[in-house]
């Protein structure tokens, strides 16, 4: 392992399964996906069978709240020892080029760990890893009660970095074909192709290192985004996984009085990513409220008045075409219920984002008991058909252009929880690699 303090980052030892295990079945989707769908995961279980899978290291956030959620947290971390003692994970000690294929896009990506000491998810944090949005601060205690006595952690974690010049990762895509290939497979229920190399050249290792060194200095971050510098550096910005890096901050600042700063937990694994990247597409979450009692377009009416107006429309697909084409001067956003679909306009709107506008009311029509729950999904498919059951209510919310994030984090701080999406469901991280977080 390679230290270095002045970006955070470290080299890591990553662990990958060795070459007897069927990968296809090893690796699985994040455990944030496909949580009002059991049936997803009821049917990777099918899939993966007994064979050694991330899936029997994970708790999948379907089964929350359920008798099964304690039977996977009793059995998640003896599974992590018995893959380790039965000689099935093998250690590979550089950084790892992923390539991700689906739907016809190319994601890159680089395997780096981050150093937990330079990253703060807190309101108003100016750290140089910060979150890209709001900590549900009740999501994090299942995943502490795994990580606190696991001895691997398994990401999911993206985190950009700004670099319009591609050096970061373009300079190890260019060189790929010089390098091993580590993993090669299809994954699971048509969620594409994943290929992994060993960046074993150390000249290619030593450019990473100096082009982020290059992206954080203060003579270029400063004209880069035009603010002041009471804005602290930000050089890493956590696209997907912000509870998950959340999770091992939390842990790292429990045992770090007692184990010192010499510890593998100060670090967590992650895939860099860069926000330019023509594979990346930033797609929104939707909402959707269970078991609602009270009429939503009510409570958004009472909240905004006569700046919110409703229009019926005839058809989802004249819905979402609504959405997407936006309104320079207005928020716009679906309203789904059983058997009718409406477009909401906000005219001047205070909040940078359509999700800022109407997060708040959400927040408050729940706590006031006029639903029994709120659930966070992805792609039109999943958002229709939640929303188009009885008693349900969805919102349709447009997506955020990616080319804002860094400077809307810097100006207004994170976003509001749940704001975007890296791309659909299926075409989330799969859990592929592992990292020791035990001495």
């Amino acid at each position: 392992m390679r230290n270095f303090p002045q970006i955070g980052v470290q080299i890591p030892t990553t662990y990958l399964p060795v070459k007897e295990i069927d990968p296809a079945k090893w690796a699985v989707i994040a455990c944030d996906q496909f949580t009002s769908e059991p049936e997803y995961w009821e049917d990777v279980a099918r899939l993966v069978g007994d064979a050694p899978s991330t899936l029997h290291l994970i708790l999948p956030e379907v089964y929350l709240g359920t008798p099964e959620e304690q039977q996977r947290v009793q059995t998640i971390n003896a599974r992590m020892r018995q893959y380790l003692t039965d000689g099935l994970l093998a250690p590979y000690e550089r950084i790892i080029y992923v390539e991700r294929h689906v739907d016809g896009k190319t994601r890159r990506g680089l395997m780096l760990a981050l150093d937990l000491e330079k990253y703060d998810f807190s309101v108003g944090s100016q750290s140089l890893i910060r979150a890209t949005e709001g900590t549900i601060l009740d999501r994090l205690p299942p995943r502490i009660r795994i990580r606190k006595d696991a001895p691997l952690e398994l990401p999911h974690i993206l985190v950009l970095i700004d670099d319009p010049k591609d050096i970061v990762i373009g300079s190890i895509a260019a060189q790929k074909e010089d390098l091993p290939v580590i993993y090669d497979f299809d994954l699971m229920k048509k969620s594409g192709h994943l290929c992994g190399w060993l960046v074993d050249d150390d000249a290619l290792e030593d450019g990473v290192i100096q082009h982020l060194e290059m992206l954080s200095r203060p003579d270029v971050f400063y004209p880069k985004y035009k603010v002041n510098h009471e804005k602290g550096v930000l050089l890493f910005a956590v696209g997907d996984g912000n509870h998950s890096l959340a999770t091992a901050k939390s842990i790292w600042e429990q045992l770090k009085p007692t184990v010192g700063m010499d510890h593998p937990a100060r670090y967590a694994l992650v895939e860099i990513e860069n926000i330019h990247d023509s594979g990346l597409a930033f797609e929104p979450i939707h909402r959707v409220l269970f078991n609602t009692n009270f009429a939503l377009e009510q409570s958004l009416i009472d909240h905004f008045g006569s700046e919110l107006s409703f229009e019926v429309m005839t058809s989802r697909e004249a819905l979402i075409e609504q959405v997407k084409a936006g309104d320079k001067d207005a928020h716009l956003f679906g309203l789904i219920h059983e058997t009718r679909l409406l477009l909401g306009r906000i005219a001047h709107p205070i909040a940078n984002l359509a999700v800022g506008s109407i997060q708040p009311v959400l927040d408050r029509f729940l706590k006031d008991g006029h639903a029994s729950s709120i659930d966070y999904v992805h792609g039109d498919e999943a958002i229709f058909s939640l929303a188009g059951q009885p008693g349900n209510t969805g919102i349709y919310l447009p997506a955020m252009p990616k080319n804002e994030l860094f400077r809307t984090v810097l100006l207004d701080g994170a976003l509001p929880r749940k704001t975007f999406s890296m791309g659909e469901a299926h075409e989330k991280r799969f859990y592929m690699e592992a990292r020791r977080i035990k001495s």
